[in-house]
């Protein structure tokens, strides 16, 4: 069989902060309440998102890079991670807060957890007016400052909120503490992971357990990078109809494309797969003569040997383009 532009189902997140924007702004199609997050691209063990367009439907991640390897992959990440899928792609709606967390990097999470570490960024689709970003420390603080703050229960004292809106991107390396506000959709890219420090959650009672959940304070200390920083906002160009750069990380690298013509995209020079995201309107995208559709909502992973791509859009277009 021959590779080609992959769509996957989505798998659905139950989140007691889980709202339903995921269904009344992107269209994904569930009937639980409280979905938080819907798992676009996923290769986390027992996670594993499938095919569900062409000859294809039906393979996982892994399976793909077993049968196709570099074609599918890239070389370079197929050398680097094997038949291991190196990221991770969410819609998140946050309908309340969700707990002030951090991840820890590559080494500790190896060591302690057999994993990834947790690189990640956040593209903001939706927001609330007034709805808030927590980044970051507003002030310098060390270990026993900030021990004594979360003991006493002031930790927000000092945590750094951003007022936020649509097209606003944040990346978030690992040790750096954060949370989403309340009233925000947003599409996070990030390392394979599901490690998170949770160090506090508002004292919650999660109406699906009647429990709080549990905390990672002990984990979390030796994790926590407290220095402060003047702005953690990514600024980035928007001009229409070229590439423009978001975050280019050793982790991942993302653009975005703002379409409202014609535009023709050359993939060959990447070695990688790409992985298109759409925040905003339609496209079509002609491959090999093939035309495949893509709305906000949606994300399709072009394997490597994907090398040029015709998007036409349909209406004004906004694609985040992730690559290794």
């Amino acid at each position: 069989m021959k590779l080609y532009p992959l769509l996957f189902q989505p798998i659905y997140k139950y989140r007691m902060w889980g709202g339903n924007k995921l269904k009344t702004v992107l269209h994904k199609n569930y009937s639980e309440e409280n979905i938080g997050e819907s798992w676009e691209i996923s290769d986390v063990k027992g996670d594993e998102t499938q095919v569900i367009n062409g000859d294809l439907a039906g393979y996982t991640l892994q399976r793909l890079a077993k049968e196709f390897e570099a074609d599918f992959l890239g070389k370079k990440v197929y050398n680097s991670f094997g038949e291991e899928f190196p990221l991770l792609i969410k819609f998140i709606d946050a309908k309340t807060p969700l707990s002030v967390q951090v991840h820890p990097h590559d080494p500790i999470a190896k060591e302690r957890h057999n994993s990834f570490g947790k690189n990640e960024m956040w593209y903001v689709m939706d927001a609330d007016e007034d709805a808030e970003i927590i980044v970051g420390f507003n002030q310098a603080l060390d270990k026993k400052t900030y021990s004594r703050l979360l003991e006493e229960k002031r930790l927000l004292e000092v945590l750094n909120s951003v007022n936020t809106q649509a097209g606003d991107t944040f990346y978030i390396p690992t040790g750096r503490v954060h949370a989403i506000g309340a009233g925000v959709l947003l599409a996070e890219i990030q390392q394979t992971s599901d490690i998170t420090y949770r160090i506090y959650d508002y004292d919650r009672v999660d109406q699906a357990t009647g429990k709080t959940r549990d905390l990672h304070n002990e984990l979390a200390l030796d994790v926590i990078d407290f220095q402060t920083h003047t702005s953690y906002k990514t600024e980035y160009q928007k001009e229409s109809n070229t590439v423009n750069t978001l975050v280019h990380s050793p982790y991942f690298i993302t653009n975005i494309l703002i379409l409202d013509k014609k535009y023709n995209r050359d993939y060959a020079h990447l070695d990688s797969f790409v992985i298109l995201i759409c925040t905003k309107g339609s496209t079509e995208l002609i491959v090999e003569e093939r035309k495949y559709e893509i709305q906000k909502g949606q994300t399709l992973l072009l394997p490597a040997i994907v090398s040029q791509v015709t998007f036409v859009p349909s209406e004004p277009c906004e694609l985040l383009e992730v690559y290794f």
